[in-house]
């Protein structure tokens, strides 16, 4: 699933490509046609993300909501369109370019009071400057459950997926399965400050990135990271590979049906925890 970096990326290029000017909105594949009847030839005035979720806003009533899930993608180029092939949710045309919506889990029509819901269900978010980690904080350091899963609940970390959790929790050596409430409130203002870092990082390159310059194999002549995510880092599907500070082979394990990924040596397990 995109994480966060992804829909703030996606935004901001909605943003300079079609907003403050009148768009075709339609749905080839039918699913979203009476909505994309209301808005086309509308000004698209704002698209922004919280978390991973994308809001295209239209004037002050109107408002397109959309989850990419496990499955969906935007895809984007200049004019003009070809003929809609296949299961195509939106198109959207503006004046040089157009973006095609596939195999999303959400894209709905809804008001603004809506969009502010489905906000306010939302945790902080690293991206957005109106985001207060205090929050985020005040539940983490009550919970008995682990960082693995606390750093993956969308709220109170709006954005955070596999990769990112997994990367973090590495960066500062920290056990997956220790429990919240005894995470050091220093090490909690350390690892906020970093994970804004790195995915502001990933917006800017289009990539996660995590490895320190120090650590990165490029720099001692090995080949770099070679799959979709594109970026160096330190345990994300690098199981049984040698760690890259220590050289202790990274594990892997499932944790509430997701992957897993973490160096016993470099992130200690915690005395008498155990995965729950």
């Amino acid at each position: 699933m995109p994480e966060g970096h992804t829909l703030h990326r996606l935004a901001r290029l909605h943003q300079r490509l079609f907003a403050r000017r009148p768009v075709a909105v339609s749905s080839p594949q039918g699913r979203f046609a009476e909505s994309a009847a209301l808005l086309d030839g509308a000004v698209l005035t704002r698209a922004e993300a919280h978390g991973k979720h994308l809001f295209h806003s239209y004037g002050r009533d109107r408002v397109v909501h959309v989850h990419l899930g496990l499955y969906g993608t935007f895809v984007e180029a200049a004019l003009p369109a070809p003929e809609p092939v296949g299961q195509l949710r939106m198109r959207l045309v503006g004046e040089t370019h157009y973006a095609d919506l596939r195999g999303p889990t959400a894209c709905e029509l809804i008001t603004p009071a809506e969009a502010r819901a489905v906000r306010a269900r939302l945790g902080a978010d690293p991206l957005r400057r109106d985001s207060d980690p205090e929050h985020a904080w005040a539940r983490i350091s009550r919970s008995r459950s682990p960082l693995a899963t606390l750093l993956m609940d969308q709220t109170l970390v709006a954005g955070v997926g596999n990769v990112y959790r997994a990367e973090l929790l590495f960066r500062h050596g920290l056990d997956p399965l220790l429990p919240g409430r005894d995470l050091d409130r220093d090490v909690w203002d350390a690892m906020w400050p970093d994970l804004v870092a790195l995915m502001r990082a990933g917006v800017r390159l289009g990539r996660i990135d995590t490895v320190r310059p120090e650590h990165d194999p490029r720099r001692r002549g090995e080949p770099g990271r070679r799959d979709r995510h594109g970026g160096e880092v330190y345990v994300y599907r690098r199981a049984g590979l040698p760690c890259l500070v220590c050289g202790t082979p990274i594990e892997h394990s499932a944790h509430q049906n997701r992957n897993l990924f973490h160096c016993p040596t470099c992130q200690p397990p915690t005395p008498g925890v155990v995965e729950p």
